[in-house]
């Protein structure tokens, strides 16, 4: 299932590379837009799928993985930081994660 948010998502460069950060978003979600800009704010590389722009049958599989996989709500913005995660907009936590990932 990953391969599946892998191949829809779209990347964004930054110098910060050290996790592999992937978001899970709605386009019209200003919490989504907020987490985007605090990422690019600090030139943090990431990937993001806005989920209500993809076919309704990949979007039902993707919720179900995360739900699956994380065993929580889905609320977005939705964050995998490599191994980790973060429900809804919280750039303390965020803060927290990019200190724990090497560079």
């Amino acid at each position: 299932m990953s391969e599946l948010i892998e191949k829809l998502a779209q990347s964004v460069e930054g110098s910060k590379k050290n996790r592999d950060i992937t978001i899970l978003t709605l386009s019209t979600c200003m919490w989504c837009k907020k987490c985007k800009t605090w990422l690019k704010e600090r030139d943090v590389q990431y990937k993001y799928v806005d989920v209500d722009q993809i076919d309704f049958k990949e979007k039902s599989k993707i919720i179900d993985y995360l739900r699956d996989k994380y065993q929580s709500r889905i609320s977005y913005p939705f964050m995998i930081c490599d191994d980790e995660f973060v429900v809804g907009y919280n750039p303390n936590r965020y803060e927290e994660l990019m200190k724990t990932g090497g560079d």
